[in-house]
């Protein structure tokens, strides 16, 4: 098999993070309660769904996928999307993401089956702790794993044109022939720090064109922070801004905290990007049309900032990634009846923007001369408006990708009403300028380093001094980066390798050496229920317990 490209990446230090959540940030400032009860609304607050296990199932009690409400077979029909796939485009190539490169910022991927075909995965820079020695590019959590599944994962060497009519127990992410970038962000605990997603931002803003040639026009984020300030000042917002204003979707969940916080998270709640909040079935095979399925009650609602569209999001079945964190520590997430043990079940905002970011890479193949501004309009004006919306403050429609498709071709055009949709498409509202606080944009929790010291003020998580209007200036004129060094300091290698290698360069600041990965630690004994206990595990930035 031909190794996937790789980014040459620095050996760096691997520290040991205290972390409660899987979030983008890990222990609560003084005053939050880490032992709170999910706040997701979610109906069991935990992986799997024993009810949805159950009506999914044969008379000979083995999984089907056909009568799974949340398979890939299923929310595809539901949403048109193998509806798309059967269209070709002038030379006969089937609309299935070919050509269209998704980057998935998150926990890294692993090639496991339906995601190891030879070019489905760049790996491009590893910006977690753990990029140094053995577990560099490895998603050692299974977040990402499982979104890169849903966005496009593809369990069959059929060609494409064979896809619209797979079997429903072949496993097809929503563009099968999408090629997946993965920059790798999170630990083992899913922990990482705010500075460590902008600077990925920044990095796909910079190098937006794979090794063999395609272009990324996808970001996925499948996660948030709670901001405590306007995005128009917040950084990671001014990010994931720029990364839109230079061609690429940004893709990003809602939050799966419902009602309680009144907001989306950051930088969902942006208008700019492309904001997603998820759909629930309530587990019925024909759950997800428009006149049956309601906003899931964890999925965050506003009515400041809805989210753009609901997607399919409660008890998803994709890729299990064995003997990440979790998978060891949730096997109710196993598909009961997958007799191949590859399948696991989840529910968020995370599954449902994942989602999108498939679709999207569909629909960016059969029209390439869309931009991030007309593609929302596209995806937002066709989906179609729910019949019983309980909560309208979460968003009122949810993704029909075979009418986005339709207005596309409409956006396209060459006759004045086309003109007059892409006037209607382009987004005028304030701009974040990135100017407000770092340390704002973390939200309510903040990293331990490996010393127990907090990551927390306006300091990078290197320990940099955070220069708000020197790294804007840097980011918007696509300068942040420099070989393997962001605003200055060494993050990363510096060129691409076919062969994996690693390089000697280091991280700048020293505060993440005095701790490392060993034989030793890598141990049960280190995931004890005693040391990662369920309490610790009750947080929403990751939206680990929706799963």
């Amino acid at each position: 098999m031909t190794p996937a490209p790789r980014f040459r990446h620095a050996a760096l230090p691997v520290a040991l993070l205290v972390a409660a959540t899987c979030g983008l940030i890990s222990v609560p400032r003084t005053g939050a309660n880490p032992s709170a009860p999910s706040r997701s609304g979610f109906a069991d607050g935990k992986w799997g769904d024993a009810r949805a296990d159950s009506v999914a199932k044969d008379s000979y009690g083995d999984n089907a996928a056909s009568k799974d409400p949340g398979s890939l077979f299923t929310i595809e029909r539901a949403t048109g999307a193998r509806s798309v796939w059967n269209r070709k485009d002038r030379s006969n190539a089937n609309y299935t993401g070919r050509g269209v490169g998704v980057a998935l910022l998150d926990s890294g991927i692993n090639p496991v089956r339906g995601l190891d075909a030879p070019g489905k995965i760049v790996y491009g820079p590893d910006l977690s702790i753990e990029g140094n020695g053995v577990l560099a590019d490895q998603d050692t959590y299974g977040h990402g794993t499982f979104m890169a599944g849903l966005i496009a994962g593809r369990r069959t060497t059929n060609p494409s044109h064979d896809l619209p009519s797979a079997p429903a127990s072949v496993q097809l992410g929503f563009a099968p022939d999408a090629t997946l970038l993965s920059i790798k962000l999170a630990t083992t605990d899913g922990s990482t720090d705010v500075t460590q997603v902008i600077a990925a931002l920044d990095w796909v803003s910079d190098h937006p064109v794979l090794p063999d040639g395609t272009r990324v026009r996808v970001i996925n984020l499948s996660y948030g922070t709670d901001s405590t300030q306007s995005y128009q000042v917040d950084p990671l917002a001014a990010a994931a801004e720029n990364a839109w204003r230079h061609g690429i979707v940004v893709v990003t969940s809602a939050g799966n905290e419902g009602t309680s916080t009144g907001q989306l998270t950051d930088p969902a709640y942006d208008p700019y990007v492309l904001a997603v909040g998820a759909a629930d079935a309530n587990d019925q095979i024909n759950g997800w049309t428009a006149d049956r399925t309601q906003p899931a009650p964890f999925s965050n609602a506003s009515t400041d900032r809805r989210a753009d569209l609901l997607a399919p999001g409660t008890s998803l079945v994709s890729l299990r990634d064995p003997g990440s964190f979790i998978d060891a520590n949730n096997p109710q997430g196993l598909v009961a009846g997958d007799d191949s043990h590859t399948l696991f079940r989840g529910s968020g905002t995370s599954q449902a923007a994942a989602v999108v970011s498939g679709a999207v890479a569909d629909l960016l193949q059969a029209y390439p001369t869309l931009t991030p501004d007309q593609v929302k309009y596209a995806l937002v004006t066709a989906a179609d408006p729910l019949k019983n919306d309980p909560a309208p403050a979460s968003g009122a429609r949810i993704l029909d990708l075979d009418a986005a498709y339709d207005v596309a071709a409409h956006l396209t055009g060459a006759d004045r009403t086309a003109a007059q949709l892409r006037a209607a498409a382009v987004q005028s509202l304030p701009q974040s300028n990135g100017q407000g606080s770092i340390d704002a944009a973390r939200g309510g929790t903040v990293l331990l380093d490996a010393d127990g010291q907090p990551i927390t003020g306006e300091i990078d998580a290197q320990g940099n001094p955070w220069d708000g209007a020197a790294w804007y200036a840097a980011s918007t004129s696509l300068t942040a980066w420099s070989g393997g060094s962001w605003l200055g300091s060494t993050w990363t290698g510096d060129g691409w390798s076919t062969d994996g290698g690693l390089t000697s360069a280091r991280w700048s600041s020293a505060r993440w050496s005095s701790a490392r990965w060993s034989d030793a630690d890598w141990s049960s004994a280190r995931w004890s229920s005693a040391r990662w206990s369920s309490a610790r595990w009750s947080g929403d930035d990751w939206m680990s317990n929706d799963w």
